[in-house]
């Protein structure tokens, strides 16, 4: 596959389907290896890191499970591939930055990818649509036991899975969800959620992970901790945790309709007339704007609009994909122009 194949179809995780997927736009899993007696990435020069990605390479190659898929080594990409990359949520801007000895495998349907040579020497990743933390384990689950057959990992039976940061140490799993939480925000709730979540050792962060802010009312919540709990009891916990969070948001949105119904649909149908009509705009703005409009169509104010056309639109209005879709590197006010053009063709003709 070739990078610019990426713009001709969607991510399993972008399909708008799955439990809870008008609030929880996407489960991921992800689980930390290392081999043994190579250094962590951070401690390799050059010779270890091309020695562990070459390794990793034969190794991926004989598993059927990611027969099909995609490696990209990092060294071969521009600055521009690599971030369309990290917008698609495929890897992170860590492993976008300082390309050497660095690659990627992606699955033909992106429900799988591996990073190889980011913080730890694996970092496999698995992402389904919805509330889906279980069905995303037993896909993960199924490839780290294929993988292990074939490369000998850093383990400890007193410790587990040996990794760069402490905290993942253990089962190396973090299990995280992104969620869209616009009544919690607008009801001013939002901040006594996020220090709940915060207290039962759970972490917040934005539409892109680690080192990001929320926008556009999205928040990605995961597990901090991995040493001393099996997988089982991260997946069971985090899916009560969102539970409790889902039926808050529900009973916010409910409270708006009753209480402040006008006030709700202005905003989502100026919102939309934004989208619809703007010729100048920016990233900031336009999730800001798509996550009203996400709401509208929860709360069938907005009618023949879907979660996966909208859903497209969050990864190809930012900034590497506007200059792939053009095919030319554009300056800011170019790709604001160029991303209000894309969004008013997605959104065809204007509906009432």
């Amino acid at each position: 596959m070739r990078i610019e194949e990426l713009l001709n179809h969607t991510g399993e995780w972008l399909k708008g389907s799955g439990p809870h997927a008008n609030i929880v736009m996407s489960s991921r899993i992800r689980l930390a290896r290392n081999l043994a007696k190579v250094p962590f990435p951070n401690k390799s020069g050059k010779k270890d890191l091309d020695a562990a990605l070459a390794l990793i390479e034969k190794a991926v190659g004989q598993i059927d499970l990611l027969k099909g898929s995609s490696l990209f080594r990092m060294i071969d990409l521009d600055q521009v591939d690599r971030q369309m990359l990290v917008e698609r949520h495929l890897m992170s801007h860590e492993h976008a930055s300082n390309p050497e000895g660095k690659g990627l495998l992606v699955s033909a349907e992106e429900v799988v990818s591996v990073m190889i040579n980011e913080e730890d020497h694996l970092r496999i990743q698995v992402m389904r649509s919805g509330l889906s933390l279980t069905d995303a384990w037993g896909i993960i689950n199924a490839i780290d036991d294929a993988l292990s057959k074939e490369l000998p990992y850093a383990f400890m039976n007193n410790w587990g899975y040996l990794t760069a940061c402490p905290t993942n140490t253990g089962t190396g799993m973090r299990g995280s969800v992104m969620m869209h939480l616009p009544a919690l925000v607008t009801t001013k709730q939002i901040n006594k959620v996020l220090a709940a979540i915060s207290k039962l050792s759970f972490a917040s962060r934005g539409f892109y992970g680690e080192g990001t802010q929320a926008s556009g009312n999205f928040y990605q919540i995961s597990n901090q901790v991995a040493l001393g709990h099996s997988e089982m009891d991260i997946i069971q916990n985090i899916n009560g945790l969102i539970r409790q969070v889902v039926e808050q948001e529900e009973q916010a949105r409910q409270a708006l309709l009753l209480q402040n119904r006008p006030m709700l649909e202005d905003k989502i149908c100026r919102s939309w007339g934004l989208l619809k009509t703007a010729r100048i705009i920016s990233s900031q703005e336009a999730i800001e704007l798509f996550s009203m409009v996400r709401f509208g169509i929860d709360m069938d104010i907005l009618k023949h609009v879907d979660h996966k056309a909208l859903n497209e639109l969050f990864i190809i209005i930012q900034p590497a994909h506007l200059q792939k879709i053009e095919g030319k590197k554009l300056n800011a006010f170019e790709r604001d122009t160029k991303r209000a053009e894309v969004i008013r063709q997605k959104l065809g003709p204007t509906l009432t």
